[in-house]
């Protein structure tokens, strides 16, 4: 059982492009993010270690190697 936790970042070049932030108030812990990168200009590993997907309007950083990404893929 792998207990690493994956971490993830988002980074928008303006607010404008967040279009929801929701966090529940009550007895569920839930939050919700939702925005746009704008069109897809790239998708890399940096450093090996974080998978960065950017697109014109900001950047989503997620702590994933391509091990770990291939591993926890759906098979079909």
């Amino acid at each position: 059982m792998n207990t690493k936790e994956t971490g993830f970042s988002i980074e928008l070049q303006s607010k404008e492009y967040l279009k929801t932030m929701k966090m529940a108030n009550g007895k569920t812990e839930c939050v919700l993010v939702e925005g746009t990168l704008g069109n897809l200009t790239q998708t890399r590993f940096d450093e090996g270690i974080v998978l960065e997907i950017i697109g014109t309007k900001g950047v989503l950083r997620i702590d994933l190697t391509q091990t770990e990404l291939k591993a926890a893929e759906v098979k079909q």
